[in-house]
C-alpha cells in the first residue's frame, strides 16, 4: 500500500462537467502530492472545497476516495485527516511533516 502504480485512472464518472472532473482530478492529484513530496495544507483544503461541490455528501466523498484508493493506494481519508490535525505547514504521508 502506498506505492503508486504508473497506469491507474481516477474514478471518473462521464455525466460530471468539465469542471466537476478538474476538481476532482485535482483533488486525487493533491492526495498524490501528499504521499509522493508533501503538499501544502492549504492547498489541500482549497482543492477539497472544490472536490466537496462534486462529492457532495459523505457517502459519495467515501465512495470516490475508496474507489482512488483502489487503484492508486492512496487514501484520502488519511490525507484529509492529517490536513484537519495541522493548524498550517506541509502534509506529507507516511514521512515526517515540516
Amino acid at each position: 500500500m502506498g506505492v503508486k502504480q504508473n497506469n491507474y485512472s481516477y474514478p471518473i464518472d462521464p455525466d460530471w462537467t468539465n469542471e466537476e472532473i478538474s476538481a476532482v482530478v485535482g483533488m486525487f492529484r493533491v492526495v498524490e502530492d501528499a504521499y509522493e513530496v508533501g503538499v501544502n495544507r492549504q492547498a489541500v483544503l482549497d482543492q477539497y472545497k472544490k472536490f466537496k461541490q462534486v462529492a457532495n455528501s459523505k457517502a459519495y466523498e467515501k465512495q470516490l476516495g475508496k474507489r482512488f484508493e483502489d487503484v492508486s493506494g492512496y487514501s484520502l481519508y488519511k490525507v484529509m485527516q492529517m490536513t484537519k490535525g495541522k493548524q498550517a505547514g506541509e502534509i506529507r504521508v507516511n514521512g515526517d511533516a515540516k
